[in-house]
């Protein structure tokens, strides 16, 4: 199976992908009305948009290189099926089998970083073990945002954290987690940048290698279009006027600069550029590698 890659200086991305959803817009982004999106169609289509009008919601987890390490950012919905979520995995999930084939067993990864903690993002962190949930990386450091545990920590009834005590707390429990700070920095190519909104403590990842850049967007955006509506809520946002607020910000800093934006949910090609004219900001897509 090939995999999507990308090179940012001596950096490299993998992305291993689970699952792929043909969804409505409007299930995600209620503002995402046919209507709404006409105006974009033109720069939405092919990648990100059907010609039904409607989307794929990718789920995927992306593996960096980096001066020796391998850091893994986001364990995508793992073998637990959700009830409620099914359509976001069905527990057949062979995201580990697909990076040990290319290369990278789970015993080999050195770092897991999840942007947040909804339970899309976190699946992978732990493995069925007889009727326990155990580590599926023993030898890496998991790192959580300080923030965003404690916020969760007072609001774990809601949907999207259901899994909390099977993927993250069994990672806490064995003393392979690390509480960070959202402007965490790994090295000297990889940092967090805080980019709250969609959750409390959630992060973006930069990379920056030989001149070049690159950021992992996590759920600051869910879809291309939410560049050219930044005001556009997702239905699981927190707090939605401080993701729009992160979003116009990161528009302001990297609109028509070198930046390779790689959305966490978007389908392939995934990756691109943020453009800015007369008529707004839109997403450029640009296509990657195969591995």
């Amino acid at each position: 199976m090939s995999h999507l890659s990308w090179k940012i200086g001596d950096v490299r991305i993998t992305r291993f992908s689970e699952r792929e959803t043909l969804t409505k817009l409007t299930m995600l982004l209620p503002e995402a009305t046919p209507e709404a999106i006409a105006p974009h169609a033109s720069w939405l289509s092919p990648h990100f948009l059907e010609s039904d009008g409607k989307a794929i919601l990718s789920i995927h987890a992306l593996l960096i290189e980096s001066q020796g390490q391998r850091i893994l950012v986001d364990t995508c919905m793992g073998e637990k099926v959700v009830k409620g979520f099914e359509m976001l995995g069905d527990g057949t999930s062979t995201v580990i089998d697909d990076m040990a084939a290319a290369g990278f067993a789970r015993e080999q990864i050195d770092l897991v970083l999840c942007t947040h903690l909804h339970l899309d993002h976190v699946g992978w962190n732990t493995m069925r073990q007889g009727e326990r949930w155990v580590p599926t990386f023993p030898n890496a450091r998991y790192l959580f945002a300080r923030t965003e545990w404690e916020y969760w920590q007072k609001e774990k009834h809601l949907p999207f954290v259901a899994t909390l005590d099977d993927t993250v707390k069994p990672v806490l429990d064995a003393g392979l987690a690390d509480l960070i700070e959202t402007d965490h920095k790994i090295n000297d190519e990889i940092w967090l940048e805080a980019t709250p909104g969609h959750t409390p403590g959630h992060v973006s990842v930069q990379i920056r290698s030989r001149g070049e850049r690159a950021m992992i967007t996590g759920d600051m955006t869910h879809h291309p279009i939410q560049w050219a509506e930044p005001q556009w809520k997702m239905f699981a946002d927190t707090d939605a006027e401080q993701a729009t607020r992160t979003r116009c910000r990161l528009i302001e800093e990297h609109a028509n600069t070198p930046l390779l934006v790689i959305g966490t949910h978007y389908p392939p090609p995934c990756a691109g550029h943020l453009v800015r004219d007369e008529d707004g900001c839109r997403f450029e897509a640009t296509e990657g590698a195969a591995s």
